[in-house]
């Protein structure tokens, strides 16, 4: 093309632009068919031809000028939008379905794509392609209240279609497992039913995320079988005398320090409703990796109990165990722990009703000396709704799963970071 006939067309186009922006519909239609006469495949002036023409109520021929538009271009995701609305407005379900496809090759994620095709699988009554594209829309669309206004509504369809398939997916695999469930009875199924209520949607996945350090291979679970920790019965058994020193300390009103502690300079995110807060405070007996002195000599039978258990040994870390004290009306936030390498146990000493922890999607309430164990690298939170105390004796220990030769090691690399930082507590886990 000729540098004169590039001027031509964008002196064109400017002119088109200007009497689209004055209301002159006819005088704009004229001037970018004149550009057309020049450039036959040129975008901007396909476009702007076929919404006039959709405008007009002349599908057709905006649907002709869309199809050139895809041909020539169909770089755009707009473009193939656009084409797919026309189709729709002429009941002509595969051209609208290519369109849609179309979009989606140029961005798989597009949300209004994704919405367009599952909004024609379902009217289609095509319900499981209908799934798989509300399961898309439900992937890829942020909150609701953060969408334009006039997209929400077709967002919240999908989603909502999406939850009610499931819901009749689950009851009808729930219907034929059932007599396989039967006859596996006495077997641990919890894995399964877990795996298959995430597949669901009737639980959310929840995935260890240590902040510091992960390791690899070790199995991840909300709450781990108490019978898996046998040593754990001569705490349960010793629960009355634990809680005896406790209530002793507690008289005092000494030794009480917040169990979150951020300086001023530090991000809080969740933490800022408790940072320095007494509302969930620590009497700490064992405290990176060292016994507090003077806490660990008033609790000498609770002292005894944690040399039993298999605690981590990484130096200026753990082992650390104390009494958690939460006061009433005191909620602790979603968060994670450090490492995946220790689990953590607790002891539960003084529980009030309306009291609760969560790991993951489990919920339980804690009963007063049955001992439970958890990874605290899966999101977890605990509350005390209730008008009284809730005290629990929380310490960590060794991930079962790992051997001596791991744990010597991990041992070993706490002490090196040690050496590289020169400051105990420098980098934790």
């Amino acid at each position: 093309m000729q540098q004169a006939d590039i001027d031509k067309i964008a002196a064109l186009e400017r002119e088109a632009l200007q009497a689209e922006g004055r209301g002159a519909a006819q005088r704009a239609a004229r001037l970018w068919e004149a550009i057309l006469a020049r450039a036959p495949a040129h975008p901007r002036a396909l476009r702007s031809l076929s919404h006039l023409a959709f405008q007009a109520g002349n599908l057709a021929h905006a649907r002709a000028l869309l199809d050139r538009l895809v041909a020539a271009d169909g770089k755009e995701v707009q473009q193939w939008l656009n084409l797919a609305v026309v189709c729709l407005a002429m009941q002509d379900e595969a051209g609208e379905e290519a369109a849609i496809r179309g979009a989606l090759v140029v961005d798989p994620y597009d949300l209004v794509a994704l919405v367009l095709r599952s909004r024609l699988y379902i009217r289609q009554g095509r319900r499981h392609a209908a799934a798989g594209a509300c399961a898309a829309v439900a992937a890829v669309a942020p909150p609701l209240h953060t969408l334009a206004p006039d997209l929400q509504p077709a967002v919240r369809e999908a989603l909502a279609w999406h939850e009610a398939y499931n819901r009749e997916f689950g009851g009808f695999l729930d219907d034929f497992l059932a007599p396989h469930l039967r006859d596996q009875q006495g077997e641990n199924l919890r894995r399964f039913r877990d795996s298959l209520d995430v597949m669901l949607g009737r639980k959310r996945r929840y995935d260890p995320q240590p902040q510091l350090f992960h390791y690899q291979g070790l199995a991840a679970a909300s709450f781990f079988e108490r019978a898996d920790f046998p040593w754990l019965d001569a705490f349960e058994a010793a629960t009355s005398e634990i809680r005896e020193e406790f209530l002793a300390v507690l008289a005092q009103e000494e030794g009480f320090t917040p169990y979150v502690n951020y300086g001023d300079d530090q991000p809080l995110a969740q933490w800022a409703g408790l940072n320095r807060s007494l509302d969930w405070s620590a009497f700490r007996l064992i405290d990176n990796g060292e016994a507090v002195a003077g806490n660990a000599a008033r609790c000498p039978r609770t002292m005894a109990l944690l040399e039993s258990a298999p605690q981590p040994v990484q130096p200026g870390r753990t082992p650390s165990a104390m009494f958690s004290v939460l006061k009433p009306n005191t909620r602790i936030p979603p968060h994670t722990g450090v490492s995946n390498v220790r689990l953590v146990a607790h002891l539960p000493l003084i529980v009030p009703p309306g009291c609760g922890l969560r790991v993951g999607n489990d919920r339980v309430a804690w009963e007063e000396g049955k001992a439970l164990v958890f990874d605290d690298t899966i999101e977890h939170e605990a509350w005390n709704d209730s008008d009284k105390l809730r005290v629990v004796l929380i310490f960590d220990i060794w991930h079962p799963q790992l051997s001596e030769a791991e744990r010597a090691l991990i041992t070993a690399m706490s002490a090196g970071i040690n050496a590289f930082t020169r400051e105990s507590g420098g980098f934790a886990l």
